[in-house]
């Protein structure tokens, strides 16, 4: 006892001098921090000339100026008659006015008729105003040509010495679509930044461009790690699961903008792994991968990545989704590398918050970040000292209010489905009352 007494008082041998000092606990990055980190070492994708369609979805790297008008003729907006303003006047179903039909214009038609004092020219949707008419009656307006005082709804084919009986006055400029009353020449119609989609697309096709500069959207390899992970639709035996991550992070990498590609799940054999990576390099610009980042006897994914250098694995002050990988493989000019946790809630809240930030980065887009609103919670909370909590919710607008969804299980992908919305919980706060206010990070804007 004595001796035991004695050594409990002295210094320990750890002290003494020339001994080595205790090892540094591992420094715990704040989720700010980490992100700070990735955005830092990602840009936008350099810029290449696409064709139309294949530029769906990408950001214009430079303003769009249109060379000519539109529309680039005056036309017409209806079917009906093109006429003189002047010979419509005090038209009515009793006393119509009564005009001689001197030819058909039809969309694209080049050779047009002029029309003189009582004379008009039928007209289609589209087709250049001849010269000398003023406005189109609709084809609803007149007798439809027939000569009989009674309105026509269909167009016929011109016949000799025919007349069209108006029925109502026309005032100039009616159902015309001046020239460059959409778009004048010279004017800027998409700025550098705009994502393109489908109207955006058809203005461009209608300005005459066939082919657009932009941003490519970046190309996601996916891939998840795990011996115990089978297809959905397989037998799962004992000790396993059915992949899921890589179906929930290939979808979210395509929501947020990229191209993905979902590769499936690789097992726990570095060997293995390292042949899928050095296939997929060449097709990836940025590699997401989940499991295996966590402190375990099977370290193979670490093993892999540390392989390549400059990939980083570190514990983040969160719940859930402490451990993260990042780097690039390659080196500094490598293919960047974000790798997630496996459990499925952790991997798609690390996705949120770090993966599609770096995604629309790489877009060049500037609302890189989902909204944040302030919404009360009318449950308490309770979140572990010194994390940052993000739990499932379901957010309400109308009210301004959020709900939790499920428990705070890494798990639970059937309360990550019906969530909305993440809830956010300080790393300073342990404890919430009910009708606390909230940040609420909404999923679905």
């Amino acid at each position: 006892m004595t001796g035991s007494t004695e050594h409990s008082t002295t210094p320990s041998a750890c002290c003494d001098a020339g001994a080595d000092p205790a090892p540094a606990a591992p420094r715990l990055w704040t989720v700010d921090e980490h992100l700070a980190d990735v955005l830092a070492a990602v840009g936008p994708l350099p810029a290449i000339e696409l064709h139309l369609l294949d530029a769906q979805g990408c950001r214009l790297d430079e303003d769009v100026t249109a060379d000519g008008d539109l529309p680039p003729f005056d036309n017409s907006s209806m079917d009906g008659y093109a006429v003189r303003t002047a010979d419509t006047e005090g038209a009515t179903d009793a006393y119509p006015s009564v005009l001689s039909v001197v030819g058909d214009i039809a969309a694209g038609a080049d050779r047009l008729p002029k029309v003189g004092p009582g004379q008009a020219a039928r007209i289609m949707t589209g087709a250049p105003l001849p010269p000398g008419a003023q406005a189109v009656a609709p084809v609803e307006w007149t007798d439809g040509g027939t000569g009989t005082g009674v309105a026509a709804a269909a167009m016929t084919a011109p016949v000799p010495d025919e007349e069209v009986r108006v029925l109502r006055p026309v005032t100039e400029g009616a159902h015309i679509r001046r020239r460059g009353s959409d778009v004048a020449a010279g004017t800027r119609v998409l700025e550098a930044g705009t994502r393109l989609g489908p109207a955006q697309l058809g203005l461009l096709a209608a300005i005459g461009r066939p082919t657009v500069k932009v941003r490519p959207r970046p190309r996601v390899v996916v891939l998840s790690t795990g011996s115990e992970l089978v297809q959905p639709g397989r037998p799962v035996g004992p000790g396993q699961i059915a992949d899921s991550n890589s179906f929930t992070l290939t979808a979210a990498a395509r929501e947020a903008g990229a191209i993905a590609y979902r590769v499936g799940a690789v097992p726990d054999e570095a060997d293995r792994l390292r042949a899928v990576l050095e296939e997929q390099l060449g097709r990836a610009d940025l590699i997401v991968t989940s499991g295996g980042v966590s402190v375990g006897a099977y370290d193979v994914v670490k093993e892999v990545f540390e392989s390549y250098g400059g990939v980083d694995f570190r514990r983040l002050r969160m719940q859930p989704g402490k451990p993260q990988g990042f780097g690039r493989i390659g080196g500094a000019a490598g293919v960047p590398l974000l790798a997630l946790p496996g459990n499925p809630v952790s991997a798609y809240i690390s996705f949120e918050l770090f993966v599609r930030p770096v995604i629309r980065t790489m877009l060049g887009a500037t609302d890189v970040h989902r909204p944040v609103v302030r919404a009360l919670c009318p449950v308490a909370l309770r979140s572990p000292a010194g994390r940052r909590q993000f739990l499932r919710g379901r957010y309400s607008a109308a009210d301004g209010t959020v709900e939790p969804v499920g428990g705070a299980g890494s798990h639970l992908v059937g309360a990550l489905a019906r969530a909305d919305c993440l809830i956010t919980v300080p790393e300073e706060t342990t404890e919430l009352p009910a009708g606390s206010e909230v940040d609420v990070v909404l999923l679905d804007s």
